[in-house]
């Protein structure tokens, strides 16, 4: 199963602040958990990533700090903040709004009133 990127594009915080209401995490581990998570059906561009980060971080939903790696490259950290946890709360009872609606236009949608 392939997912269209355009179903999910306009929820891309969404995703990203869901991540991070679990633990601190960095954009490689986050998109790797997607993946993981959708068997290999999804993944987040690394520039939508990067540019989600940054959206974020201008509205205050996360802020950002350098890792304490002792091998290999410093990562750059992202946790969410209490106005991230708003945000996300927000957003997530938007999605389960829209989804419900959804989900009732496409069933009423195959119900057919002439029975075929």
């Amino acid at each position: 199963m392939s997912i269209a990127s355009d179903l999910i594009r306009g929820h891309t915080d969404t995703i990203i602040l869901a991540h991070l209401t679990r633990e601190d995490s960095y954009g490689y581990k986050i998109n790797k958990d997607i993946q993981v998570k959708t068997n290999n059906n999804y993944e987040l561009k690394e520039a939508t990533l990067y540019t989600a980060f940054r959206r974020l971080e201008g509205a205050g939903y996360i802020c950002s700090y350098w890792g304490n790696e002792n091998t290999g490259a410093r990562r750059r950290y992202y946790t969410i903040t209490p106005e991230g946890r708003q945000a996300y709360d927000q957003m997530k009872k938007e999605w389960d709004e829209a989804k419900e609606l959804i989900d009732i236009l496409i069933k009423s949608g195959e119900e057919r009133q002439d029975g075929r």
